[in-house]
């Protein structure tokens, strides 16, 4: 005799209501297909990049973009992550009424050290059904740039590894980055 054991998944408005009553702390979890998933710690290099990050493209977009650090977005009725850095379209209310989705997301980047795995597979597909244009996961132990990008049938078609000495571009903003400034 087999017995199925079945697993039980929460949605995005059973999340929120546990983290009014204080069943969840208010950092270092989010739910992810239904599951609520503990972040791994951040450390100094990964902070350190984030940074990095953010003040090389604050310098490179304009106003158009809204520039968000470890905020959460509505990728599905089971799914909000909180992506390290998220490049969001402009809206004059700064997303005040509602949660950001896929839509209206330009860019997200994911700083990994040792998240690499989690963050190619099951985080690049969600991303990519979520609508989100183009996915980059910084890898900090290899020094190097994993970017996803054309979705087709909620999948990204390409995919591309950039190194030291190579330079990335923001694909829809047209933006460009050397990796040198990046990895220093």
């Amino acid at each position: 005799m087999s017995v199925q054991v079945q697993k039980r998944l929460f949605t995005v408005e059973e999340y929120h209501k546990m983290a009014e009553v204080g069943i969840l702390p208010e950092r270092g979890v989010e739910l992810i297909n239904g599951e609520i998933m503990n972040m791994s710690p951040i450390g100094t290099k990964h902070s350190a990049m984030v940074d990095k990050l953010v003040h090389l493209l604050s310098k490179k977009v304009d106003e158009h973009i809204i520039l968000r650090i470890q905020n959460p977005f509505l990728a599905n009725d089971l799914s909000e992550p909180e992506p390290d850095i998220t490049l969001l379209k402009y809206r004059a209310d700064f997303y005040d009424e509602a949660l950001p989705q896929g839509k209206d997301i330009v860019l997200i980047i994911e700083v990994a050290d040792t998240t690499l795995a989690y963050d190619t597979k099951v985080k690049r597909a969600l991303y990519a059904k979520s609508g989100v244009q183009e996915y980059w996961v910084i890898d900090l132990n290899k020094q190097q740039i994993y970017a996803y990008r054309q979705i087709v049938e909620n999948v990204y078609q390409q995919n591309e590894i950039y190194k030291v000495g190579d330079a990335i571009v923001i694909e829809h903003l047209t933006v460009e980055i050397e990796l040198f400034k990046i990895f220093r």
